[in-house]
C-alpha cells in the first residue's frame, strides 16, 4: 500500500527532538524554527512534558466522555486563569479544523442563523465548515461549496455591515493573527469594529486562536493585544505540543445542553496531561512575558538586515518579508545550514514559529545565518 500523496516533501527524515532542535538519522541537528506549523509550543521533549504523559499512561490513557474525567476540569481551571477567560466554558475536541467546525455550529444553535462571515486570505481548516469559510478555492471541493459564507475584505468594516444588516449571519470569524495567508495582524479599530457589529446585529464573534493561542504572541491570545472579547475562541497547535487537542472557549451567555456537542476521543485523559503540561510549563517558566519582550528584539535584528522589506506579527509569529521569492533561500537554509522555517501563501515571506523557550543564541545563530545565505545568493 502506498500513501496518498498529497504532501510535497522536503528530504529530511527527523528521529528525534530536544527542545529547539531536531535530528535526522544521521544525527544531524536542525534548528526548529517551524515547530511543525506552531504546533511545538514548549520544546521537543521537554521533561516535563514527557513525565505529564508517561505518569498518565501509567494509569489510565483513554476512556469516553460517559465517565467523569477530573483531569478535564484540571485543564478547564488552569485554562481559565491563564487565558483571562476564567467564566467561559471548555469543550474539548482533537484538532485546529474540528474546533473550527464546533464553533460555527454552536453560533449557529445559539442565533438560529446559518450565515458565517470570514475574510480573505484566511486559513481555519480542512474540513466542510472550516474550508467553506477559508479564503481557498483550490482546497474546496463541491460538497463544501453549499455553505452560506460571505468571504471580505479585512479592515473594511463598512462591508461586513452590509452583509450583517441582511440578519442572517450567526456569526464573524477571524484569526487573532493571520498565519497561512501571510502574516497579518488586525488593527484595534478593526477587531472593536467588528465586536461592535456582532453585538449590534446579534451575530457571534469568533476568534481563531488555533496558531496564534497558547503565548505565541506574547499575549495567551493574540486578540487580547487589542483588548476585545470573544464569544467563542478556536484553540489547537501549540495546545498539546504534539499531541493531538483542540478546544474551544465558549461565553457564558451561550447555554449547554446535553447532545448540542459530542466528541469520542476529545478530552481524553492523554490529551488532557498534555494540555496541563503546556499551560504549567507556560506558567512555571514564565514564557508569555519572555515571548513578548525577546520577540520584539528578535523582530528588530531580523528588520535590520539588508534586503529584509519588513517583519509582521508579534511575539514568536513573524512573518519576514522580501522583495523576490524566498523559495530557494528557505530550502539553502534547511538544507545547507539545517534551519527549518515556514511558508506562507505569500511567495515572497518566511514565517517564523520556533518553540516559546527559544534561547537569544538560538535568534542570533539565525539571523547570522540569514545573512550569509543573503550573501552567497548575491541578494545584499
Amino acid at each position: 500500500m502506498n500513501l496518498f500523496d498529497v504532501y510535497p516533501l522536503m528530504p529530511v527524515t527527523l528521529t528525534h527532538g530536544e527542545m529547539c532542535r531536531v535530528f535526522d538519522e544521521n544525527n544531524n541537528p536542525y534548528y526548529d524554527l517551524y515547530g511543525g506549523h506552531a504546533v511545538i509550543s514548549i520544546g521537543h521533549n521537554h521533561p516535563h512534558y514527557l513525565s505529564r504523559l508517561q505518569d498518565q499512561m501509567r494509569k489510565i490513557g483513554y476512556y469516553s466522555n460517559s465517565v467523569q474525567i477530573p483531569i478535564q476540569k484540571e485543564v478547564a481551571n488552569k485554562l481559565g486563569a491563564l487565558s483571562g477567560y476564567p467564566d467561559y466554558a471548555l469543550f474539548f475536541c482533537n484538532s485546529g479544523a474540528e474546533a473550527v467546525e464546533n464553533a460555527l455550529k454552536l453560533a449557529s444553535f445559539h442565533t438560529g442563523k446559518a450565515g458565517i462571515i470570514s475574510f480573505k486570505k484566511g486559513f481555519h481548516g480542512r474540513t466542510s465548515g472550516a474550508v467553506a469559510v477559508t479564503d481557498n478555492p483550490k482546497i474546496q471541493a463541491p460538497f463544501n461549496q453549499g455553505h452560506q459564507v460571505e468571504i471580505l475584505e479585512p479592515e473594511q468594516l463598512g462591508t461586513v455591515e452590509d452583509v450583517l444588516k441582511k440578519g442572517e449571519t450567526a456569526a464573524v470569524i477571524i484569526e487573532g493573527i493571520r498565519g497561512v495567508g501571510g502574516i497579518y495582524v488586525p488593527s484595534p479599530e478593526f477587531l472593536h469594529g467588528l465586536r461592535a457589529l456582532c453585538d449590534e446585529y446579534g451575530a457571534l464573534l469568533i476568534l481563531d486562536e488555533i496558531q496564534s493561542g497558547f503565548g505565541r504572541s506574547g499575549k495567551f491570545f493574540a486578540h487580547q493585544h487589542q483588548g476585545v472579547q470573544a464569544d467563542i475562541i478556536t484553540m489547537a497547535k501549540g495546545m498539546g505540543n504534539g499531541f493531538p487537542v483542540g478546544g474551544i472557549l465558549i461565553s457564558p451567555k451561550i447555554e449547554a445542553s446535553y447532545g448540542l456537542l459530542g466528541t469520542t476521543f476529545g478530552g481524553n485523559h492523554l490529551a488532557c496531561a498534555a494540555t496541563l503540561a503546556v499551560l504549567e510549563v507556560i506558567e512555571e517558566e514564565e514564557l508569555i512575558p519572555y515571548v513578548a519582550e525577546v520577540g520584539a528584539e528578535w523582530k528588530k535584528q531580523i528588520e535590520a538586515i539588508p534586503a529584509v522589506q519588513s517583519v509582521e506579527g508579534l511575539g514568536f509569529m513573524l512573518g519576514v518579508n522580501f522583495d523576490f521569492p524566498i523559495k530557494d533561500m528557505r530550502k539553502s537554509l534547511a538544507m545547507e545550514h539545517h534551519i527549518l522555517t515556514g511558508v506562507s501563501a505569500n511567495p515572497n515571506q518566511i514565517r517564523l514559529l520556533p518553540t516559546l523557550n527559544l534561547g537569544k543564541q538560538s535568534m542570533d545563530i539565525f539571523v547570522e545565518k540569514l545573512q550569509t545565505v543573503l550573501l552567497e545568493m548575491q541578494l545584499i
